[in-house]
């Protein structure tokens, strides 16, 4: 893992870098694209071939969390074009106007992608948005270290594994471990519910040796954890290279991710970002960024032409059978209630 974040930030750097200080007279802001993305969540080789495609330049920032897209974007766009973010964040910053409405006619490889990502509940009639990669959320864990193959949340509260464990720095994550676990709907706006909640992560903040900001996959690649909450290509990313890692979406049930491209409101390029969105969605870049990544495809035709990888289709971690997939739930925004979440995470991080 170690190895792509490296490659990436090499390749961010140098993509950024003659964008920003090249004194080409051909370089002007209506050919750069401004693209602000999850780290380690494209494969190098579609931005260059974008690129040269329509003799453009990519400027490529990246965010560890959704509130750390909100918090850049919310006092006004420094300049970003295109973006990633997830389901729920997707239908509050079009609440808030964040961002801008799509042009259809312009994005016509929508046609490419799987009905269940067409009309989701978060946006309907994909007015905003589109579907990149969808995945879940799960244990990433040391099979050495647990003696076997593990399908529960509670292992990760067991005594054994007291101080190897890692949660993600993520309230609304951590919750839904915690939710979940005592039979709840990770997404309650039940105060009594939260509370609870809030009392089993205190209770077993022992077993959490951190909460990592989205790099629980290091900490586990490294040897830091025995077990790590984490999104399913994030662990997959680093299996490629320690066989001793496994990931499971426990059977109690988890959270379902799909993040999306939306053009920010105030982009100085629309057009142009509507045409990066159609190229992502042609099944031949659909099928390179989720082999790469590891992550799910929303993309139908780069599956039904066979270009995604045999052995991610037959993963049921990456594809999960249905009676799995009827267990996954999508993060939602809880409007009013998210202030005792808040209050809660405060009193979870402090530790009373």
């Amino acid at each position: 893992m170690k190895k792509i974040i490296t490659f990436l930030l090499l390749f961010s750097i140098a993509l950024i870098f003659p964008v920003a200080c090249s004194n080409n007279p051909n370089t002007s802001a209506n050919n750069v694209l401004s693209i602000y993305n999850w780290s380690t969540y494209i494969a190098p080789e579609v931005i260059t071939e974008f690129e040269n495609k329509f003799n453009v330049k990519i400027q490529y920032d990246t965010y560890e969390s959704n509130e750390d897209l909100y918090a850049k974007i919310k006092p006004g766009n420094p300049g970003y074009d295109v973006a990633f973010p997830g389901d729920y964040m997707v239908k509050i910053m079009a609440s808030e106007k964040l961002l801008e409405e799509l042009n259809k006619e312009n994005i016509p490889n929508i046609k490419n992608l799987n009905d269940k990502f067409i009309n989701p509940p978060y946006d309907p009639a994909n007015k905003y948005s589109v579907a990149y990669q969808w995945g879940t959320m799960g244990i990433g864990y040391n099979i050495k270290a647990t003696g076997g193959e593990i399908n529960s949340w509670s292992t990760m509260f067991d005594e054994k594994f007291q101080g190897r464990v890692a949660l993600l720095d993520d309230m609304r994550s951590s919750f839904s471990i915690a939710l979940i676990s005592l039979g709840y709907n990770p997404n309650t706006t039940n105060p009594k519910e939260i509370t609870e909640a809030r009392n089993f992560l205190i209770k077993n903040k022992q077993a959490i040796a951190a909460f990592a900001p989205d790099t629980g996959q290091n900490l586990l690649d490294q040897g830091e954890v025995d077990l790590t909450c984490e999104w399913s290509g994030d662990i997959f990313q680093v299996m490629k290279e320690n066989s001793d890692l496994r990931y499971v979406i426990p059977k109690e049930g988890s959270i379902l991710l799909t993040d999306n491209m939306v053009i920010l409101k105030g982009s100085r390029n629309k057009e142009l970002a509507e045409k990066f969105i159609n190229f992502i969605l042609e099944p031949e870049i659909g099928a390179k960024i989720s082999n790469f990544i590891k992550y799910a495809t929303p993309n139908q035709a780069a599956k039904d032409q066979g270009l995604i990888e045999v052995a991610d289709l037959n993963n049921s971690a990456i594809y999960p059978p249905p009676e799995l997939f009827a267990k996954l739930n999508y993060i939602q925004d809880l409007g009013q209630a998210t202030i005792l979440y808040d209050e809660a995470w405060t009193e979870v991080k402090l530790g009373e």
